[in-house]
């Protein structure tokens, strides 16, 4: 018998996410032993897709497999929807990645505490993507922090952290879904520990505070002046969404094709000769493209409203079909972006 069984009553909590990343640190909190989830709150359903249907999100779709109440408030403006909240009296609010910003009468309603996991360690990448930044900035380590929540923007009081590396070809994908689980994992550990008495809380240092602003679709646009490697960290971050991009021009009279690059790696050093943007032809089975300092070999692309297609596809579908000239656009064509 686990000692816990005989110690303080379980902690009641409500939960509250939206995307896959949520789902990961619920599943983890519904496994353990020191929670009882009472309720989760997600975003409210959109439409997506060209179709414009609604899909459950990941997080309400586990919650209703296992039978909870589910909640999707437009805002907790309406005093009764934190009246409805705080009916469920609980000790502890979990939040990840929500996707709404709390006012203090809803972080007023835990006994305890409300918590938050964020992907990234505080005080660094404050904000909505931590992930992204982290790996477009070329940095190799990263990790989640569980924080008090305060009011301000990831500036609550951190509880515990755990680091976690960034791998040379991680991209945004494969590390939210592995900062995901870590967070799920020190969520719990968290929990138990407050269940059992109390966490520490630890003040941020505001000199090392940094931010990871919302991304712009626009900054996935590949700039082959920059050196490979930049490049090389922009893809993996903007990979899987919204996908690194460039406009190849396959000749003066044909329109620019919005073309999705897949993470490849850093080429040779530049022939002579070659310009930032020259599509070299392929190279190793991959598209060798010329950036600032050398070449960068692309193993697959996505060319609009086009199916995914290797390099050896790409070169025998399209290089084959271009000019001598023809190239990727250092940047968005006139009227394109």
């Amino acid at each position: 018998m686990d000692s816990r069984d005989d110690g303080p009553d379980k902690l009641v909590a409500v939960f509250m996410g939206t995307p896959e990343f949520a789902a990961t640190v619920l599943e983890h909190v519904l496994a353990s032993e020191d929670v009882t989830v009472a309720a989760v709150y997600t975003q409210p359903d959109r439409p997506c897709g060209r179709g414009k249907k609604c899909l459950l999100g990941p997080v309400k779709k586990l919650a209703l497999e296992k039978g909870l109440p589910v909640h999707q408030p437009e805002t907790f403006k309406d005093p009764a929807e934190v009246a409805a909240l705080a009916a469920y009296k609980p000790d502890v609010l979990l939040v990840a990645a929500y996707g709404m910003i709390l006012p203090q009468a809803v972080l007023d309603v835990p006994t305890r505490m409300p918590l938050n996991v964020h992907a990234s360690l505080l005080p660094a990448w404050r904000g909505a993507a931590p992930i992204e930044r982290s790996i477009a900035a070329g940095e190799t380590l990263t990790g989640v922090t569980i924080m008090r929540m305060a009011l301000a923007l990831d500036a609550g009081p951190m509880v515990m952290q755990r680091t976690l590396g960034i791998g040379v070809n991680d991209t945004a994908g494969v590390l939210r879904a592995e900062l995901a689980d870590l967070g799920g994992r020190l969520l719990t550990h968290c929990l138990m520990r407050l269940r059992m008495g109390s966490v520490p809380l630890i003040d941020q240092d505001p000199a090392r505070v940094t931010y990871a602003k919302k991304i712009d679709k626009a900054e996935a646009l590949i700039d082959w002046t920059k050196p490979a490697a930049e490049v090389h960290n922009l893809i993996r971050a903007m990979t899987p969404n919204p996908g690194a991009f460039f406009f190849w021009k396959p000749s003066a009279d044909k329109p620019a094709l919005r073309i999705i690059a897949q993470p490849g790696k850093v080429g040779c050093p530049l022939p002579p000769g070659a310009k930032p943007g020259d599509i070299l032809g392929l190279m190793d089975c991959h598209i060798g493209i010329a950036c600032a300092d050398a070449v960068y070999l692309v193993p697959a692309v996505i060319p609009a409203g086009k199916r995914p297609m290797n390099g050896q596809a790409f070169s025998c579908g399209y290089l084959g079909k271009c000019d001598e000239d023809a190239m990727a656009v250092c940047g968005p064509p006139d009227g394109l972006s």
